[in-house]
């Protein structure tokens, strides 16, 4: 009898960043892989009712997605800190020219341009607070939230 060969469990930082389900980490969160394609907001944060692979439902609640904008606030803060330090080292800072000014519009650039993925990264990480892995998604169903 030829055993099925267990599949090792996928990484948990790797499964966020590349936004997949936090019960399986295998099946894809949204629904279009580019949220750059279609500059509207459904199309950004448009994502599966339920896992196409292991069944989990990802709208936990109503007002669930309310938490994200806090998430998205700390990554924003946290790739503005970044910015500051890189921007510090590479061109430094001084208070006798502009460059204070020239990283504050390198920086709010950067922001914008990165808002839909971080928009879909917050929502993957604040979905990872609330659903666990479970190794055995194919046997077991998944929890339902109302």
């Amino acid at each position: 009898m030829i055993e099925k060969e267990e599949e090792p469990e996928p990484n948990l930082w790797w499964s966020i960043v590349t936004l997949r389900c936090p019960r399986c980490r295998r099946g894809h969160l949204f629904k279009y892989k580019n949220p750059y394609k279609k500059i509207t907001v459904s199309h950004m944060v448009g994502m599966h009712h339920r896992c196409p692979v292991c069944r989990q439902t990802f709208n936990l609640e109503p007002g669930f997605w309310f938490g994200t904008i806090y998430v998205s606030y700390g990554l924003a803060v946290l790739i503005s800190t970044i910015s500051f330090f890189i921007w510090w080292l590479v061109v430094g800072m001084s208070t006798n020219d502009d460059r204070i000014l020239y990283w504050l519009i390198f920086n709010s650039i950067l922001i914008i341009v990165l808002e839909p993925w971080l928009m879909r990264l917050s929502r993957a990480s604040y979905l990872y607070f609330f659903i666990k892995y479970n190794k055995n998604y194919e046997t077991e169903d998944p929890v339902i939230y109302t």
